[in-house]
């Protein structure tokens, strides 16, 4: 069906949707809040607006987008058939992100997996985490802070490059997605202890029970009952004490790091890392990440 003339096509308003995203993240940063209010209203109402192009009346009479607004309106949750029925769970990225947020540390993806699956529905597909953080990256590189959030890579507080295999948040501060020495002792004991004040909440189900006990048996004096059980409350206690210990020590040296990441870094380098270089010495063929010249 023909389009009326000056209606924008789809493809125009998710390029305005961008634009108006990009902006808002500009006006927060300059402390604009009245400007960022009224261009979050216009957001809105884009957004709306590819909905109407796209989906015409599925989504119901005045229906609006509801969720994150991190990606093109219209996929906030998986679409479901022709007739309005059920959405799906959510993308990928929202699930790591809900994962990571609840552990506030730096996570390996099977680690991040096996929270989503313990305290979320839903299970996150393994095989979507591997190529995650790269296509973070080139979207953060293709359109710098049009997203709310991007998943990407801790960085290691000697070299300030990715470190392999640990996702965290782009919102959270820089001294909490660098890691050192102590860092990887120190995020266990500060996810341990999150996830058992999480789940203390409420009688823990048998999923979140197993994953308590991983974290607990390896923290001394967090398993006192039977094998297989944990008391969240005991395992909160146990890390925070033990947490006590390292806390210091590890924050300094990342503080350290992430004055240096400033210092030295872009944006996106902040975010996903430095790469190393390659050196050449005189008269010989460069040597790479670590590789002898002969």
């Amino acid at each position: 069906m023909p389009r009326s003339p000056g209606v924008p096509t789809p493809d125009e308003l998710e390029t305005r949707i961008a634009e108006l995203r990009a902006a808002v993240r500009r006006a927060m940063a300059a402390g604009d809040r009245p400007g960022a209010r009224e261009l979050r209203a216009e957001l809105r109402s884009t957004e709306s607006a590819w909905d109407d192009a796209v989906l015409g009346d599925a989504a119901g009479p005045g229906a609006r987008p509801t969720g994150p607004t991190d990606r093109p309106a219209g996929r906030t949750r998986a679409r479901g058939g022709d007739d309005g029925g059920p959405r799906g769970l959510l993308p990928v990225r929202e699930q790591v992100h809900q994962a990571l947020t609840l552990l506030g540390a730096p996570a390996a993806p099977k680690l991040i997996g096996s929270v989503y699956a313990a305290f979320f529905p839903g299970e996150i597909p393994g095989s979507r985490l591997t190529s995650l953080r790269r296509d973070e990256e080139r979207s953060f590189r293709t359109a710098p802070y049009a997203r709310p959030y991007y998943l990407c890579a801790a960085l290691t507080a000697d070299l300030l490059a990715p470190a392999r295999g640990l996702l965290t948040v782009s919102t959270w501060p820089l001294e909490q997605r660098i890691v050192g020495p102590l860092s990887p002792r120190t995020d266990f004991l500060t996810s341990a202890l999150r996830l058992a004040e999480h789940a203390g909440r409420s009688a823990p189900a048998p999923s979140v029970q197993r994953l308590l006990w991983r974290f607990a048996s390896n923290i001394p004096g967090a398993v006192t009952g039977t094998v297989g059980t944990v008391d969240p409350a005991v395992l909160a206690e146990a890390a925070r004490a033990e947490l006590d210990v390292h806390r210091d020590p590890d924050r300094r040296r990342r503080e350290a790091a992430a004055a240096r990441a400033r210092e030295r870094l872009d944006d996106a380098e902040r975010l996903f890392g430095t790469r190393l270089r390659a050196l050449r010495a005189p008269g010989r063929r460069p040597a790479i990440n670590g590789e002898t010249d002969r």
